[in-house]
């Protein structure tokens, strides 16, 4: 089953220095029925004005992943990292037992980025902190960015899923295979994409489930985050 999302249903949250579309429920935004997808729990498209930003506050029992598409976030955390992640690379944070920390856009040009919460697959686990630069990944195929299923040159996490970007030229296609009871959620950054000949376009999203074979087309130039996580809670 593929269940398509329109961009245009996304909630959009406006808090004066950010611009938030939460596709589950976040914050002030709570629908019974949107959750969660399987493991993943939050996905937040967001854009950060010039100085401004997050500041301090705490998470626990999450693996938190953080793509940054365009500008310079600068990062501080309880477990003493200090730093920027810029367009390209990908931030990954496990919160275990507990972490404060702030994300902060100390120049004048706006942030846009992607926060991704995942459940762990165990609870109050060690801190732990991590980034890689994906810049000059391969086109045109699912680059795993974040995993925990021991995929090369991804990010460790700590939990049973797997993060992937890809950009695609027009008329290239991707095959994936979904494993029983997992899911494989797809956000379009950009472009148009047909999903086993269902049609996308920029930030739809996708949330498929009793698939095993995904074919992915994109039908112009496409940029696209994929997600495969198990449909059933680890607690």
């Amino acid at each position: 089953m593929i269940r398509k999302i329109e961009a245009i249903k996304r909630y959009k949250a406006e808090h004066g220095w950010l611009k938030s579309y939460n596709l589950f429920s976040f914050a002030m935004y709570q629908e019974r029925g949107n959750m969660n997808f399987g493991t993943l729990r939050v996905f937040n498209d967001d854009y950060i004005d010039g100085e401004s930003g997050f500041g301090s506050h705490s998470h626990d029992n999450m693996e938190i992943v953080t793509i940054v598409h365009q500008g310079v976030l600068t990062h501080q955390d309880s477990m003493d990292n200090t730093g920027t992640i810029q367009a390209g690379e990908v931030q990954y944070m496990s919160a275990g037992a507990g972490v404060t920390h702030a994300e902060l856009n100390q120049g004048t040009e706006p942030i846009h980025l992607y926060q991704i919460w995942i459940f762990p697959d165990q609870q109050n686990l060690p801190l732990k902190y991590e980034q890689k630069d994906f810049s000059s990944a391969a086109p045109n195929i699912l680059v795993p960015v974040a995993s925990g299923q021991n995929l090369a040159g991804a990010l460790a996490i700590r939990s049973n899923a797997t993060i992937y970007t890809a950009n695609l030229e027009a008329g290239q296609t991707v095959r994936y295979t979904l494993g029983e009871d997992r899911g494989l959620f797809v956000y379009l950054q950009a472009g148009g994409l047909e999903i086993n000949g269902t049609k996308f376009t920029t930030e739809d999203q996708a949330r498929i489930t009793d698939e095993s074979d995904v074919l992915l087309k994109a039908t112009e130039p496409t940029q696209l985050i994929a997600i495969d996580v198990l449909l059933q809670l680890p607690f």
